[in-house]
């Protein structure tokens, strides 16, 4: 009988590997795909690849128009963490801490981005911005960027705080420091995790956001996906699979210093 009870165990463990195995590889697949697109020697994107080149990196990397959309990425993902951080560790703190009517409503509101469609927002966003006359600026893309955001960053920072004992918030009072030293030398250190993972989750969002980019951009500021998208149709030059390429390993190159930093935490409890 325990044989039996052995055996089922292993054949459902054997299942349970296999069914992750075949869903993991229909997700990577595409991504494998694009890669190996970005490597390929014809002109257009066609697979398997006739054979495998750079150039279309060294193309990528010697124009202009390409180089300039990827650094305005990076400087509205920059920008973007920046202030869903300083947004949202007040407001986090607002909605675990305080007291008063209407707290659960205005977590929902901070959180509605994450369930309205993303292009209702873009188009209000639009309108907004059009009548204001910020429309192609820096200002309009990260405004709009944060708005998507910030809910991360919230919802991550919130979480940390109520797994935070305040209790030694309290002490620290009680021995002579100010709340605000209180909070700064020992609630911020507490927290780190959850902000550093919603600082992370406000880079991603804002790294390959193309909806509202799109509504945001103009002919002399548009960002990475923005311009991948402006370039698919037109041609399907193999450009568009190393952006595509790139994209991709600087968000798993972001994840991969999340579980870095949550490892190092985690070994530091």
């Amino acid at each position: 009988m325990l044989l039996t009870a052995n055996a089922m165990s292993r054949r459902m463990r054997f299942g349970l590997y296999l069914t992750t195995g075949v869903i993991a590889l229909f997700l990577l697949l595409p991504i494998v795909f694009i890669v190996l697109l970005s490597f390929g020697s014809s002109q257009w994107l066609v697979f398997p690849p006739p054979g495998w080149t750079l150039k279309w990196y060294m193309q990528f990397f010697s124009n202009p128009e390409w180089m300039d959309a990827a650094v305005a990425s990076l400087k509205v993902a920059v920008l973007t963490t920046i202030f869903a951080v300083a947004l949202g560790l007040p407001t986090a703190f607002a909605l675990v801490r305080g007291r008063f009517p209407g707290r659960e409503m205005l977590y929902g509101l901070f959180t509605l981005p994450m369930i309205v469609p993303l292009v209702i927002i873009a188009v209000a966003v639009y309108a907004l911005f059009l009548k204001l006359g910020y429309t192609g600026t820096m200002f309009a893309f990260v405004v709009s960027h944060v708005i998507v955001a910030l809910p991360f960053t919230i919802i991550s920072i919130i979480n940390s705080l109520k797994l935070f004992d305040q209790s030694i918030e309290d002490a620290a009072v009680i021995c002579g420091a100010s709340r605000l030293q209180a909070v700064y030398k020992v609630t911020f250190p507490a927290i780190r995790p959850g902000m550093v993972a919603g600082a992370l989750f406000a880079f991603l969002v804002s790294w390959d956001e193309v909806v509202l980019s799109v509504m945001m951009a103009s002919p002399t500021l548009q960002t990475l996906p923005v311009k991948m998208w402006t370039t698919l149709r037109q041609d399907l030059t193999p450009v568009i699979a190393v952006a595509s390429t790139l994209l991709i390993a600087l968000s798993v190159l972001v994840m991969v210093i999340a579980a870095a930093v949550r490892r190092r935490n985690e070994v530091s409890a």
